[in-house]
């Protein structure tokens, strides 16, 4: 089966996002397919690479990064929910005039037309917090 997931909560304030991991995981193993994860909202954090969890806590931007490159899973991030919170590429943060970019490698900032692929092409679309 073909999935994508949606993920609409922080990674840092709710747990939905590492459950959102953990069912990609289990899926991929399970023989399945994930086409896309979509960040969303406050789930657009997880692309910040400024955020730095604890040591004794997951970290979810480099466990999703190498399940990404494991098994070719397209990470999309929602620019307009990115921008309004400071998660930014090369290229957003020469348009806003800031001093640097800020997005996790291999996280993607795109539009809501990447959801809507994602919806028409997926089996099943799963959706993480709020």
């Amino acid at each position: 089966m073909k999935f994508s997931l949606v993920v609409h909560s922080s990674p840092i304030s709710q747990q939905s996002a590492a459950t959102a991991f953990r069912f990609a995981k289990t899926a991929l193993e399970a023989g399945h397919e994930i086409f896309r994860v979509f960040y969303y909202g406050d789930g657009v954090l997880v692309a910040n690479s400024q955020i730095a969890p604890p040591q004794d806590e997951i970290n979810l931007p480099e466990m999703w990064q190498a399940l990404a490159k494991q098994y070719d899973i397209d990470l999309v991030v929602c620019i307009a929910a990115a921008v309004k919170r400071g998660v930014l590429d090369d290229n957003e943060a020469k348009r806003y005039e800031k001093d640097s970019a800020n997005l996790v490698a291999g996280f993607e900032l795109s539009g809501l037309g990447q959801l809507a692929e994602a919806i028409a092409l997926s089996d099943r679309v799963i959706t993480f917090g709020a």
